[in-house]
């Protein structure tokens, strides 16, 4: 996510403790909330799709092929 999105996000968020935000200001704060999570999942996702863990008998299973979305990616 944008470093100038994040930046709003937080104004917006300063200003609501302030002064309160208008309705228009609600519904950009709600978009840009929701764009910032969904970006957090996506970036979180992408990181446990890449962990490999080495079994005891030596083998190495990668996470992301057992149990994530890798395959269908």
């Amino acid at each position: 996510m944008e470093t100038a999105k994040i930046e709003r996000i937080n104004e917006l968020y300063r200003k609501s403790k302030a002064e309160g935000l208008t309705e228009e200001e609600k519904k950009e704060q709600q978009i840009l909330r929701r764009e910032y999570v969904d970006a957090f999942k996506r970036n979180l996702r992408g990181q446990l799709n890449n962990i490999s863990i080495k079994e005891k008998d030596g083998s190495i299973t990668n996470l992301g092929e057992k149990y994530g979305q890798k395959k269908g990616n």
